[in-house]
């Protein structure tokens, strides 16, 4: 029996410990993982994603998870730190999310079925470590509209103001009050016009490209917004503009659609020096549109600022720590 129990804690302890895996694309092999959102934080990086279960044929996904790195080679798995289930008003679906921290809190913005009209939410989670434990402080859906309320991403301005984006098929953004938690203002939709999003043929109801997934990024001044394109396969397109809520214009496609999903999902960062992209695609081993991977590699500029269009790689071969 003591060897026995002694095993057992073993066992326990193992499971519980945070497990390090060095790999290229994708970068995470031991889980079917998608919708990567990387955050930078005390000189490490974190990526944020949801979890294909294995064997599925939909999008069954019950759980946020988080990886981290401090050179972009070796990641390891801290396991499971948010589920649909920790928010009592929710009925299932723990789709694409993004973390940001500030003042030392971590906010995660999550996307889910609300129990009271079936209909897609977007909720918030706070944490005092980027690792969790999460909780809900509003008991509630932090924003619901009419439809198509998934994929949120926020953004924190130089002047401290933070700016939450979502949207499928149509495109919305607010400005969050200074807790993170709230906002005051009203909820705009985003023009879906040709200059800001590119002419997508043959569909009256959706004129532009832009499909799902944004992801708000600056750099030199200039905001980008990053989404998958349609129609489907998806691609990976951008816009621009000199104000966080536009106008956009259209730069182009950076991402072509491959990689064998039909979805993908952007999220990009600056990490020591460099500008990372992250995406998915189908991978591994029985991987497809329902079981994904997340990639990452290094993301080239024009000096104009531009972006050149770029095929999915091996990911990053050298450490850079």
């Amino acid at each position: 029996m003591k060897s026995y129990i002694t095993y057992l804690t073993l066992l326990i302890s193992i499971m519980n410990m945070s497990i390090t895996i060095s790999a290229q694309n994708p970068i995470i092999q031991t889980n079917y993982t998608a919708d990567p959102a990387p955050m930078v934080y005390n000189d490490r990086l974190y990526v944020y994603t949801t979890h294909d279960e294995d064997g599925s044929t939909w999008f069954t996904m019950n759980n946020w998870r988080v990886y981290s790195t401090n050179d972009m080679v070796n990641w390891t798995d801290h396991g499971v730190i948010l589920s649909y289930f920790d928010f009592e008003w929710v009925k299932g679906d723990a789709w694409a999310s993004q973390c940001i921290e500030k003042n030392g809190k971590f906010y995660m913005y999550a996307p889910m079925i609300s129990k009271t009209n079936n209909r897609g939410a977007i909720g918030v989670a706070v944490a005092d470590s980027p690792y969790g434990p999460f909780y809900d402080p509003l008991g509630k859906a932090l924003v619901q509209t009419e439809w198509g309320d998934i994929d949120p991403t926020v953004f924190i301005d130089d002047d401290g103001q933070a700016h939450l984006y979502w949207g499928n098929p149509k495109l919305y953004y607010l400005k969050l009050n200074e807790d993170m938690i709230s906002y005051n203002g009203e909820v705009v939709q985003v023009p879906m016009i040709e200059e800001s999003f590119g002419k997508r043929e043959g569909n009256p109801e959706r004129p532009t490209k832009y499909e799902e997934g944004p992801w708000l990024y600056k750099r030199n001044k200039l905001y980008y917004l990053f989404w998958p394109g349609g129609p489907l396969p998806e691609f990976i397109g951008y816009s621009t503009s000199q104000n966080p809520e536009g106008p956009w214009k259209y730069g182009g496609i950076i991402m072509p659609a491959e990689g064998g999903s039909f979805t993908n999902h952007p999220g990009v960062i600056d990490f020591r020096g460099k500008t990372y992209f992250f995406y998915h695609n189908g991978a591994l081993p029985e991987g497809g549109g329902f079981t994904r991977s997340v990639c990452v590699q290094e993301l080239k500029f024009n000096e104009d600022g531009s972006i050149p269009e770029q095929k999915m790689t091996e990911g990053i071969k050298k450490s850079i720590a």
